[in-house]
C-alpha cells in the first residue's frame, strides 16, 4: 500500500465566457490521473479553479455595467457546476479574488523584491489584452499580431515594476537539459529551450491602466500582473504560508496539467518564480494538445465550439469522459466528432462492456439462481484468462502511471473483449445441460465475476459512476470507492457464495438515423 504523496493540478480557467469542451478535456484528464492515484493508495491533492483579475474582465464588466466581481461570480459558478455534473473529484477548488490568495501573492512579492529581485521601471511594449501578455516586435506572427490568438496588439506605455527573469534564465536552461521529465512531451521540452536560448528579457509583473487586480503591497497605485498572480495559486491551497507541515508534504506539485499555449508561463515564469523564492520546482509541466471539432479548431467566429453540458445532459458524464480520454493520445491533438463519440458509446460501451456484465449476471442467475459458487481447479483457458487479467492491469497500472492514459484504456479494452470471448470459449449453456460439469460451470461463473471485479477497478479512473454501477451490480462487499490496485493485482477477490445484484442497462445503444 502505497502512503506517498501525490499533487496535481489544472490550470485555472479564464472567467471572461462559458468553458468548453477543451476546457473539460484538460480537466478530466486530471482527474483521471488523480483517481487513479488515490486507486494506487497514494494521498493525493488535485486542485482547480479560476484565474479572475486582468484588464480584460474589468472591461468586460464595464461593458455590462457591472462590477468585475458581479461579473465573474456567475461564470465560476457555471465553471464549478460543470465540474459537478464531470464527476470532477478536486480537493480544492481555487479562486484568485480570494483573500487567502490575496495573501499569498503579496508575500510572495515582498520576499522576492526583498530579495532585490523586483524592481520599478518603465514599460513601452506590444500588449495582447486577451492573453494577457507583452510582445517584442520579433515574436509577433507575419501580420504583426499575438503570436499565440493572433489578434492586434496595442503598444502599452507605463510604470510598472519588474522581474530579474533573465537572472534565472542559465539555471532554468540547465535545469530543463539535465531533467528531461520536467515539460512533457517532448516537442513542448524542446520549444521552451528555443524560446530560452533566444533570450530573456526582465518579466513586467504590475500595471497602473487598471485596477481589478491584487495591489502591489508596497505601492498600492500598481495591481500585480495576471501571471505572476495566476501562476501563484499552485501555492495557496497547500498552505503555503499557514500550514508547514500540508506544504511539506504536497510540494513540490507531480504535474502541472496545461494546455499546450500556456506551457511557456508554467515552464519559464513559474520555475524563475520558484526559484527566487527558494523553492523547488515543479516535477513535471504537461502540456496537452487542443481538441479540434470535426477537424477545425475550436473557435466563435466559426461557430463550432461545444458545449460541455449538452452533451452530458445527453449522453451522460461517464461516456462523454470515455469518449475524450479513449481518442486522444495525451499531448497531440485530438478530434472530437459527434458521429465518433456515438460510435464509441455503441462499440465499446454498449456492446463491449454492457453485454459482458448483462450476460454475466443473466447466467449466474439462471444457471446458479444468482449465487457465485465457490472455484475449484483451474482449465487452460481459465488460466489463460487469468493471465490476461494480471497483465492488463500491469498496462492499466504502467499507462496511467506514465501519462499514457489512451494506452492504458486500450489495455483494459482488450481484456473486456478477452472476457467476452472467454463466454464464447467455455459456452456456458452447454455446460449448464451436464450436471458431471457443474464445478466446470462454477468455475466459469466465478471468473467471468472477478474479470468484472477487476475491471471495475481499471475503469473507475474514467467513469466512477459506471464503476460504481458495475460494483453495486455484482453485489460486491464494501464500496468501490475502497478498493485499491494492489486489491486487482491478486486474482480471487470475489468471494464465495455471494448473491449477485439484478442486471441493469448500463449504457443503451444509440440509434443512428
Amino acid at each position: 500500500m502505497s502512503n506517498k504523496s501525490f499533487y496535481i493540478t489544472t490550470p485555472i480557467y479564464y472567467p471572461s465566457a462559458k468553458l468548453h469542451i477543451g476546457h473539460a478535456y484538460c480537466t478530466t484528464i486530471a482527474d483521471s490521473v488523480a483517481r487513479f492515484h488515490r486507486l494506487a493508495g497514494d494521498d493525493v491533492f488535485f486542485l482547480t479553479g479560476s484565474d479572475e483579475h486582468g484588464q480584460k474582465i474589468q472591461q468586460k464588466a464595464e461593458e455590462q455595467g457591472i462590477t468585475p466581481i458581479e461579473y465573474v461570480d456567475p461564470i465560476v459558478a457555471g465553471f464549478q457546476h460543470l465540474w459537478e455534473m464531470l464527476n470532477i473529484s478536486n480537493d480544492d477548488f481555487i479562486r484568485t479574488t480570494e483573500k487567502r490568495h490575496e495573501k499569498v501573492v503579496q508575500e510572495i512579492f515582498r520576499r522576492i523584491y526583498d530579495k532585490g529581485d523586483i524592481y520599478k521601471g518603465s514599460y513601452t511594449g506590444l500588449y495582447c489584452t486577451p492573453c494577457e501578455s507583452y510582445w517584442t516586435e520579433l515574436q509577433l506572427d507575419e501580420k504583426g499580431c499575438c503570436p499565440d490568438c493572433h489578434r492586434p496588439v496595442q503598444e502599452v506605455s507605463e510604470e510598472a515594476y519588474f522581474f530579474k527573469i533573465s537572472k534565472y534564465a542559465d539555471r532554468l536552461l540547465q535545469y530543463i537539459e539535465e531533467n528531461p521529465d520536467f515539460i512533457q512531451p517532448v516537442s513542448r521540452r524542446n520549444e521552451m529551450i528555443n524560446f530560452i536560448k533566444q533570450g530573456m528579457e526582465d518579466l513586467c509583473i504590475s500595471r497602473t491602466s487598471f485596477d481589478w487586480g491584487i495591489p502591489v503591497p508596497i505601492d498600492e497605485k500598481h495591481v500585480i500582473y495576471v501571471w505572476f498572480d495566476a501562476l501563484s495559486n499552485y501555492l495557496t491551497p497547500i498552505g503555503y504560508l499557514d500550514d508547514a507541515e500540508k506544504f511539506n508534504k504536497y510540494w513540490p506539485a507531480n504535474i502541472h496539467l496545461v494546455g499546450k499555449e500556456i506551457v511557456r508561463f508554467h515552464s519559464i515564469i513559474w520555475p524563475c518564480i520558484l526559484m527566487a523564492l527558494d523553492l523547488p520546482l515543479p516535477k513535471q509541466v504537461f502540456g496537452h494538445g487542443w481538441l479540434v471539432v470535426d477537424g477545425s479548431k475550436m473557435s466563435k467566429s466559426v461557430g463550432n465550439v461545444v458545449d460541455p453540458v449538452g452533451l452530458i445532459e445527453e449522453f451522460g458524464a461517464d461516456a462523454i469522459r470515455y469518449f475524450l480520454l479513449r481518442e486522444i493520445n495525451l499531448g497531440q491533438d485530438g478530434n472530437f466528432s459527434r458521429d465518433a463519440l456515438i460510435q464509441r458509446i455503441n462499440a465499446d460501451l454498449a456492446n463491449d462492456l454492457g453485454n459482458l456484465l448483462h450476460r454475466t449476471l443473466n447466467m449466474v442467475g439462471k444457471f446458479q439462481e444468482g449465487v457465485v459458487l465457490a472455484a475449484e481447479g483451474r482449465s487452460e483457458v481459465d488460466e489463460s484468462l487469468i493471465a490476461d487479467a494480471m497483465a492488463a492491469v500491469k498496462a492499466f497500472d504502467e499507462g496511467m502511471s506514465d501519462m499514457k492514459i489512451s494506452n492504458a484504456i486500450r489495455a483494459v479494452w482488450a481484456f473486456i473483449s478477452r472476457a467476452n470471448k472467454y463466454i464464447d470459449e467455455t459456452a456456458p449453456w452447454a455446460l449448464a445441460k451436464d450436471a458431471e460439469k457443474k464445478q466446470e460451470l462454477a468455475n466459469v461463473m466465478y471468473n467471468l465475476v472477478e474479470a468484472l471485479r477487476i475491471i471495475s477497478g481499471m475503469v473507475l479512473p474514467y467513469m466512477p459512476s459506471t464503476a460504481e454501477k458495475l460494483w453495486q451490480q455484482l453485489n460486491l462487499p464494501g464500496s468501490i470507492w475502497e478498493l485499491r490496485l494492489a486489491d486487482m493485482q491478486q486474482w480471487g477477490g470475489t468471494p464465495a457464495n455471494m448473491h449477485i445484484g439484478k442486471p441493469q442497462q448500463l449504457f443503451p445503444r444509440i440509434e443512428v438515423r
